[in-house]
């Protein structure tokens, strides 16, 4: 053996020996941290989206002093007012004109001044009534307008506001004094002195406009459950229109389905022997109907989204941006989320996205059930958009932001990380195909969206709302509905309105119709509106004309006025139906966005029901509008005290204008018609209850603008598929490897309640 070997020989024998020290070094390490890269995306916003910010908490003082020191009456904070006291009931953002804005963000024009949005309830007058205000400029206000008249045609009388805390305070301390009335009926009814029973509200409050008479349902109360499964069978009917608290009286008296004037009567009926009386244990924690209680200890953890690199979008202010997307973000604390502004590749495709609405409407044979028609805008489907859970409402490393709101007091309050944003790998490709004739290749993308999310719990519901940004320029709206359904006490023919779900409990049928204002820009402001759908004509084969061919075609249409466009709820609509430009794409067909609904929405209210105005955005799966500043919202917080005499009815926004080259609204009501059942015990779950609707590119490209995306993978027959360099997918390995930083869990969404 010559030198030359042996020195070889040594070589390897060395670097052997280095290699197996590595792994004994190394083994039982954990990973190393995963280094989080800033996502290559310029600031093109400049600040600029500010113009449609929420209100910040130091704004909102500054506009409940002006209000203090310049409207010359005595100002009760909202949250001990009286009925017959002044109040501020809310703040909130007074977003400028469209015009003003446009030519703010596009032409180079001065920011418009920024506004506030004071409401305010006028008790101590002589013609008391629910009063709003425009204040400005903010930081420092220095005016104030009453748009009340221009907004709504006239004053909105007092008895349409919403009903307060301190007002619910005082109806739950009268209905506990008339309990108190009937010691020996709760005692063997309920097992209970009617102090640990809790009272939820119905709506509307009467039958005519004017009213605010109110039926309470009862339930037991058990800490820690949700109390909407154990209804003891009583409600009651409170008559609570007075100014003076101490006239307001219960009209009505509800058991198992008899009706008595008082509680007193009702004891009498009792001690009498007179009345069928159901007895009801007080369930116990550990068997209550509907705990949420784990039932077993935890598991090995699921999956958890990794972001080997960081996240790849950014947030500044109100503004995400995610690869070709920018979207200005904010939250109404009536009506909920609001987007503005929606952009892809620097184009407008949306100006404003928003909730407007969300209607459940209830069945059964008993009156709180059957009387029930919750309008959650004007309980606060923002203001009730609490703090989310940490990898479980949201992925744990999503963004999580804060939302402020003023409300019922004249301190604003913080529903802290109430909103989150998050990249989200739908496990499914975006687009793919697998070449197996010809040249032999792979090619795909896979499905990565971003996701703008808040939860609204609106008494027993709580809705997931989601707004979502695919690599393909399409926009995706879905809502989810989970939480407790609401119930009655099953009695006589309560299974003709819903299933038996306990011991007492029925299950009642109800709708959720949810509505949605999306004003689209495609390719500018002005657009028409193009429906195409397909039928069959029969025609002689060419090439054989003694035989005939059913050949499907293309029917095209323009639509040219609102009434052509308001498309009644579940009737047939055009299966393509586009918001066109009149600029061609590189193909010569108008540059369009396309509406795509998903919806199973039960029946709407009848038009003869004297409330159905007030709902009657319902009536259409979809009504395109022309836009117009003076019609902002489909509906008002006013209408669910005084449906009967509606503040907005969105049935007069379609008038049969032109919709041809305009500025257009497209209104659309998704929901589902459920029928609550034992797996709805102890909650509704998602699967199955989510609706929404597609803004899909129709045209408006010139192909897929997601060939451009970095994710795209492609590789062929030839190539080495485990190198790096042949396609990302075998980069994976080695870039995540590292561990992701986990921020340590917390949650202190009790804080304001």
């Amino acid at each position: 053996m010559n030198m030359k070997t042996v020195l070889i020989l040594l070589i390897l024998a060395l670097a052997t020996i280095f290699a197996l020290v590595c792994v004994l070094l190394t083994r039982g390490r954990a990973p190393s941290t995963c280094q989080h890269q800033s996502p290559e995306q310029e600031d093109t916003d400049g600040g600029r989206s500010l113009v449609f910010a929420d209100l910040t908490p130091e704004e909102m003082v500054q506009v409940v002093r002006y209000l203090q020191g310049n409207l010359g009456v005595q100002l009760v904070d909202a949250s001990r007012a009286k009925p017959s006291d002044n109040c501020i009931a809310s703040v909130d953002v007074q977003v400028p004109a469209k015009a003003a804005v446009l030519q703010f963000l596009d032409g180079g024009g001065a920011r418009p001044p920024r506004e506030a949005l004071a409401v305010l309830y006028f008790g101590n007058q002589p013609d008391p009534n629910v009063t709003e205000y425009v204040v400005g400029p903010l930081p420092t206000p220095r005016y104030h307008r009453d748009v009340t008249v221009q907004k709504y045609g006239g004053k909105v009388p007092y008895h349409r506001r919403p009903v307060t805390s301190k007002e619910y305070v005082d109806i739950n301390a009268l209905i506990r004094q008339e309990l108190r009335k009937a010691p020996r009926f709760l005692a063997a009814c309920c097992e209970s002195d009617g102090t640990d029973l809790a009272i939820l509200t119905t709506a509307p409050r009467g039958f005519k406009s004017g009213d605010r008479a109110t039926w309470f349902v009862l339930f037991h109360d058990v800490a820690g459950t949700g109390y909407y499964l154990s209804p003891v069978g009583l409600e009651v009917l409170v008559e609570h229109r007075d100014l003076n608290v101490s006239r307001w009286r219960l009209l009505h008296v509800f058991y198992n389905g008899r009706y008595f004037a008082n509680t007193r009567d009702l004891e009498d009926e009792f001690v009498a022997n007179l009345l069928e009386v159901v007895r009801i244990e007080k369930p116990q924690v550990e068997a209550v109907l509907g705990s949420m209680r784990p039932r077993h200890p935890p598991g090995s953890p699921g999956p958890l989204q990794h972001e080997p690199q960081g996240p790849r979008y950014s947030v500044r202010d109100n503004c995400v941006t995610y690869q070709d997307w920018s979207i200005t973000f904010g939250m109404n604390p009536n009506s909920g989320p609001r987007l503005f502004n929606i952009r892809y590749r620097g184009e407008r495709i949306v100006y404003e996205l928003s909730l407007q609405e969300a209607l459940a409407l209830y069945g059964s044979n008993c009156p709180g059930g059957m009387s029930t028609r919750y309008l959650d805008g004007s309980f606060g489907i923002g203001r009730f958009a609490y703090e989310l859970v940490r990898g479980l409402d949201c992925p744990y490393t999503a963004t999580y932001v804060h939302r402020h709101y003023l409300a019922e007091s004249e301190t604003p309050k913080t529903n802290q990380n109430s909103l989150c944003i998050f990249e989200h790998d739908a496990a499914l490709p975006l687009r793919r195909h697998f070449s197996d004739s010809q040249s032999l290749y792979y090619g795909g993308l896979r499905k990565n969206t971003l996701v703008i999310r808040a939860v609204s719990t609106l008494i027993n519901y709580d809705y997931i709302w989601d707004f979502m940004f695919h690599g393909s320029g399409a926009v995706e709206v879905r809502v989810h509905a989970t939480g407790y359904i609401s119930s009655s006490f099953l009695h006589g023919q309560g299974t003709d309105y819903g299933n038996r779900v306990g011991p007492h409990t029925l299950g009642t049928m109800h709708l959720h119709h949810i509505h949605y204002k999306v004003d689209l820009d495609v390719a500018g402001q002005l657009n028409s509106v193009e429906t195409q759908d397909m039928g069959y004509e029969l025609v002689k084969d060419p090439w054989s004309m003694q035989n005939t061919i059913e050949r499907p075609y293309l029917r095209r249409k323009r639509l040219e006025r609102e009434d052509e466009a308001a498309f009644p709820l579940n009737a047939s609509m055009p299966r393509y139906l586009s918001f066109a430009s009149p600029r061609p794409n590189k193909w010569g067909h108008p540059r369009s966005y396309r509406i795509q609904i998903s919806s199973s929405a039960g029946e709407h209210l009848p038009a003869s029901s004297p409330m159905e105005r007030s709902i009657s955005w319902g009536r259409y799966q979809l009504a395109i509008t022309r836009r117009k500043e003076e019609e902002p919202s489909s509906t008002s917080i006013y209408n669910q005290n005084d449906p009967w005499t509606p503040t907005v009815a969105f049935t007069d926004f379609i008038n049969n204008e032109t919709i041809t080259s305009q500025d257009l609204v497209a209104w659309i009501s998704v929901g589902f018609l459920h029928v609550p059942h034992a797996e709805d015990v102890p909650n509704t779950v998602t699967v199955g209850n989510g609706v929404g609707f597609f803004l899909r590119p129709y045209n408006y490209f010139d192909e897929d603008p997601s060939v451009d995306s970095p994710d795209s993978v492609y590789f062929s027959s030839k190539q080495d598929v485990g190198v790096c360099g042949t396609t990302p997918l075998a980069c994976l390995p080695p870039t995540a490897a590292c561990a992701p930083q986990l921020p340590p869990f917390h949650y202190g969404g009790f804080l304001n309640l």
